[in-house]
Protein backbone atom coordinates (compact mmCIF):
# COMPACT_ATOMS: atom_id res chain seq x y z
CA UNK A 1 0.00 0.00 0.00
CA UNK A 2 1.03 3.73 -0.78
CA UNK A 3 0.06 6.83 0.77
CA UNK A 4 -2.80 8.13 -1.38
CA UNK A 5 -2.28 11.11 -3.87
CA UNK A 6 -4.14 12.69 -6.35
CA UNK A 7 -2.15 11.32 -9.18
CA UNK A 8 -2.22 7.41 -7.86
CA UNK A 9 -6.07 8.01 -6.70
CA UNK A 10 -7.17 8.72 -10.17
CA UNK A 11 -5.10 5.74 -11.70
CA UNK A 12 -6.92 3.01 -8.88
CA UNK A 13 -10.23 4.61 -10.17
CA UNK A 14 -9.43 4.20 -13.95
CA UNK A 15 -9.35 0.27 -13.22
CA UNK A 16 -12.84 0.58 -12.27
CA UNK A 17 -15.23 0.14 -15.41
CA UNK A 18 -17.68 2.47 -15.77
CA UNK A 19 -20.61 3.03 -18.05
CA UNK A 20 -21.19 6.63 -19.68
CA UNK A 21 -24.17 9.10 -19.75
CA UNK A 22 -24.94 12.23 -20.37
CA UNK A 23 -27.00 14.07 -18.58
CA UNK A 24 -29.83 16.62 -20.00
CA UNK A 25 -31.34 19.72 -18.65
CA UNK A 26 -34.07 22.04 -20.01
CA UNK A 27 -32.76 25.70 -18.52
CA UNK A 28 -35.59 28.20 -19.84
CA UNK A 29 -35.42 26.57 -23.30
CA UNK A 30 -31.98 26.02 -23.75
CA UNK A 31 -30.71 22.20 -24.17
CA UNK A 32 -27.77 21.37 -21.94
CA UNK A 33 -26.20 18.06 -22.18
CA UNK A 34 -22.84 17.07 -20.38
CA UNK A 35 -20.92 13.72 -20.73
CA UNK A 36 -21.11 12.11 -16.75
CA UNK A 37 -19.73 8.75 -15.52
CA UNK A 38 -20.25 9.10 -12.01
CA UNK A 39 -23.77 7.63 -11.89
CA UNK A 40 -25.00 4.76 -10.18
CA UNK A 41 -28.24 3.36 -8.89
CA UNK A 42 -28.58 4.54 -5.06
CA UNK A 43 -32.04 2.65 -4.34
CA UNK A 44 -34.69 0.32 -5.70
CA UNK A 45 -37.64 1.62 -3.32
CA UNK A 46 -38.23 4.29 -4.03
CA UNK A 47 -35.94 4.25 -7.24
CA UNK A 48 -33.34 6.65 -6.46
CA UNK A 49 -30.47 7.02 -8.48
CA UNK A 50 -27.25 9.85 -8.10
CA UNK A 51 -24.71 11.50 -10.27
CA UNK A 52 -21.76 14.22 -9.39
CA UNK A 53 -20.38 17.02 -11.44
CA UNK A 54 -17.65 19.28 -10.47
CA UNK A 55 -18.18 22.22 -8.65
CA UNK A 56 -15.95 23.92 -11.16
CA UNK A 57 -18.49 23.21 -14.11
CA UNK A 58 -19.50 26.00 -16.32
CA UNK A 59 -23.31 25.03 -16.20
CA UNK A 60 -23.39 23.91 -12.38
CA UNK A 61 -25.90 26.43 -11.63
CA UNK A 62 -28.11 25.75 -14.01
CA UNK A 63 -28.42 21.63 -13.31
CA UNK A 64 -28.43 22.87 -9.59
CA UNK A 65 -31.99 25.29 -10.84
CA UNK A 66 -33.56 22.37 -12.63
CA UNK A 67 -35.98 20.27 -11.24
CA UNK A 68 -36.44 17.72 -13.82
CA UNK A 69 -33.15 15.62 -15.25
CA UNK A 70 -32.78 13.58 -18.53
CA UNK A 71 -30.53 10.48 -17.81
CA UNK A 72 -29.13 9.10 -21.31
CA UNK A 73 -26.88 5.96 -20.52
CA UNK A 74 -24.90 5.70 -23.70
CA UNK A 75 -24.69 3.15 -26.57
CA UNK A 76 -21.21 1.88 -27.91
CA UNK A 77 -22.65 3.22 -31.24
CA UNK A 78 -22.34 6.88 -29.31
CA UNK A 79 -18.33 7.32 -28.36
CA UNK A 80 -18.86 10.62 -30.61
CA UNK A 81 -21.66 11.94 -28.66
CA UNK A 82 -19.69 10.98 -25.18
CA UNK A 83 -16.69 13.26 -26.82
CA UNK A 84 -18.77 15.92 -27.57
CA UNK A 85 -20.70 16.30 -24.91
CA UNK A 86 -17.36 16.30 -22.45
CA UNK A 87 -17.31 20.12 -24.45
CA UNK A 88 -18.17 23.33 -22.34
CA UNK A 89 -21.65 24.17 -23.54
CA UNK A 90 -22.33 22.00 -26.92
CA UNK A 91 -24.97 22.46 -29.32
CA UNK A 92 -28.35 20.45 -29.72
CA UNK A 93 -28.44 21.42 -33.78
CA UNK A 94 -27.37 17.97 -35.11
CA UNK A 95 -28.32 15.92 -32.52
CA UNK A 96 -31.41 13.24 -32.62
CA UNK A 97 -33.47 13.70 -29.42
CA UNK A 98 -36.98 13.61 -28.02
CA UNK A 99 -38.65 15.79 -25.14
CA UNK A 100 -40.19 13.90 -22.15
CA UNK A 101 -43.42 15.33 -20.48
CA UNK A 102 -41.54 17.48 -18.93
CA UNK A 103 -39.61 19.02 -22.08
CA UNK A 104 -36.22 17.17 -21.31
CA UNK A 105 -34.35 16.49 -24.37
CA UNK A 106 -33.11 12.68 -24.53
CA UNK A 107 -30.62 11.25 -27.04
CA UNK A 108 -32.30 9.15 -29.22
CA UNK A 109 -30.60 5.13 -29.52
CA UNK A 110 -28.82 5.23 -25.92
CA UNK A 111 -29.38 2.20 -24.20
CA UNK A 112 -31.69 3.98 -21.92
CA UNK A 113 -33.17 7.37 -21.28
CA UNK A 114 -34.39 8.06 -17.65
CA UNK A 115 -36.61 10.68 -16.96
CA UNK A 116 -35.94 11.89 -13.40
CA UNK A 117 -37.44 14.54 -10.75
CA UNK A 118 -33.80 16.16 -8.95
CA UNK A 119 -34.97 15.64 -5.08
CA UNK A 120 -31.70 16.54 -3.05
CA UNK A 121 -28.09 17.88 -3.77
CA UNK A 122 -25.44 17.61 -0.97
CA UNK A 123 -21.87 19.20 -1.15
CA UNK A 124 -19.29 17.22 -0.82
CA UNK A 125 -15.26 17.14 -1.91
CA UNK A 126 -15.15 19.35 -5.24
CA UNK A 127 -18.33 18.01 -6.59
CA UNK A 128 -21.75 18.29 -6.11
CA UNK A 129 -24.35 15.18 -5.97
CA UNK A 130 -27.36 14.97 -7.12
CA UNK A 131 -30.21 12.58 -6.04
CA UNK A 132 -33.05 12.10 -7.88
CA UNK A 133 -35.93 10.16 -8.33
CA UNK A 134 -36.93 7.91 -11.18
CA UNK A 135 -40.05 8.81 -12.96
CA UNK A 136 -39.90 7.23 -16.68
CA UNK A 137 -37.69 4.77 -18.28
CA UNK A 138 -37.42 3.72 -21.97
CA UNK A 139 -34.67 1.07 -23.07
CA UNK A 140 -33.17 -0.31 -25.93
CA UNK A 141 -33.30 -4.22 -25.21
CA UNK A 142 -31.01 -4.32 -28.48
CA UNK A 143 -28.45 -2.42 -27.66
CA UNK A 144 -24.44 -2.33 -25.56
CA UNK A 145 -23.63 0.17 -23.24
CA UNK A 146 -20.34 2.47 -23.68
CA UNK A 147 -17.74 1.70 -21.63
CA UNK A 148 -15.05 3.33 -20.02
CA UNK A 149 -11.47 1.62 -18.84
CA UNK A 150 -8.25 2.82 -18.06
CA UNK A 151 -9.33 6.62 -18.84
CA UNK A 152 -10.40 4.61 -22.77
CA UNK A 153 -13.25 4.05 -24.28
CA UNK A 154 -13.82 0.29 -24.56
CA UNK A 155 -15.86 -0.75 -27.71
Amino acid sequence: MKKSNIKLFKLALSKFVTGLTIISINADKEFIGKTVNSFASLSLNPPLVLFSLDKKSTSLQLYKKANHIGINILSNKQKDLSEYFANNKPKWNNIKYFLTKNNIPMIKNSVANIDCKKIKTISQGDHLIFICQVNEIKIEKNKKPLIYLNSKYVL
